[in-house]
């Protein structure tokens, strides 16, 4: 049986969803005990997972924290470091006292960077280099996790995705669709950046495969669409997608980085105009990958649920 953390979450509610689909075996976990959920409360260092270890060979582990929400602590970058490193090797090292053979990581590739050379995409073999809180805790969680592999026969998969979307996203990817969907004209109209993204589907089928697959224990591999394509081409999808009118106004990316600087808004342009490219050619040549729905037909799917959302409250749906 597999074990899945954050099972309530964006990327869960696919894993889950398709765990089902294949008729595989799971135990879900969220904070609490509902639809046939595993209840397991707030996941920190010293959360007992014995219950929820209970007859499982493999975890799927999705529960994270993305930003540092409680300020009010002494300390809140080790409070942050405590819920997204320590917690995550609380769970592993109860999994390897309890059996369980092998626990995927869902990391991120904030961890190779926040940008790469245009058209020299990270591998999973670049060093590490973390910008933030973040990504430096995703990586000492991957470090940890490791370390406990080495001294048993605990199995320990890494799966670094670029930014995520599909049926029910949020966050950054909801808010460029909302930017479109309003017809905000976008001075972005000259940025000629490649990124790469992987629709939600992909990803948990990867992650599923990472789970079962006999060459996955051991790696780290990194995963998209297979698809890189420039922030100008991205609203344009969208635009498209949507049935909007493409507003896109083309201001030199230079000045539109000198304009964001000038108040503040660095990092906002930088997501914007840097490249941010994945190499997956490791994860398809060792676990025979390949994205089973391409940038186009994820982006659809994406804006159907925005357009229609009752045809997404069922969780069969995201898979189908």
């Amino acid at each position: 049986m597999i074990l899945v953390t954050g099972a309530s979450g964006f990327v869960g509610t696919a894993v889950v969803s398709e765990l089902a689909r294949r008729a595989i075996p799971y135990r879900a976990v969220t904070r609490a005990r509902r639809d046939g959920h595993f209840g397991i409360g707030n996941i920190n260092p010293r959360t007992d997972w014995t219950g929820a270890l209970d007859g499982i060979h493999t975890i799927i582990h999705l529960a994270t924290r993305a930003h540092i929400l409680n300020e009010s602590v002494a300390d809140p970058i080790a409070h942050f470091r405590a819920a997204n490193v320590d917690s995550t090797l609380n769970l592993a090292s109860q999994a390897i006292k309890a059996g369980v053979k092998r626990l995927i990581f869902i990391s991120s590739i904030k961890v190779n960077g926040e940008a790469s050379q245009r058209d020299r995409p990270f591998t999973a073999e670049d060093e590490p280099n973390p910008q933030n809180h973040y990504a430096q805790f995703k990586l000492e969680a991957e470090q940890g996790l490791f370390a406990l592999s080495r001294e048993s026969d605990f199995e320990v998969t890494v799966i670094r995705p670029p930014l995520v979307y599909g049926p029910g996203v949020k966050a950054n990817f909801a808010t460029m669709m909302d930017w479109v969907n309003r017809g905000i004209p976008l001075p972005l109209g000259s940025v000629h950046n490649k990124r790469s993204f992987v629709f939600v589907g992909n990803l948990a089928d990867l992650v599923i495969l990472a789970a079962i697959h006999p060459n996955a224990g051991g790696q780290v591999f990194l995963v998209s669409d297979g698809q890189d394509i420039s922030t100008t081409e991205l609203f344009k999808k969208m635009a498209q997608a949507l049935g909007r009118p493409s507003l896109i106004v083309p201001i030199p990316a230079a000045l539109l980085t000198f304009t964001a600087a000038a108040i503040g808004q660095s990092a906002i342009a930088s997501r914007l105009t840097d490249s941010l490219q994945v190499d997956v050619t490791k994860t398809r040549v060792l676990l025979g990958w390949a994205p089973r729905k391409d940038f186009d037909e994820g982006l659809r799917q994406t804006v159907r649920s925005l357009q229609r959302p009752d045809l997404y409250l069922d969780p069969q749906a995201r898979s189908a």
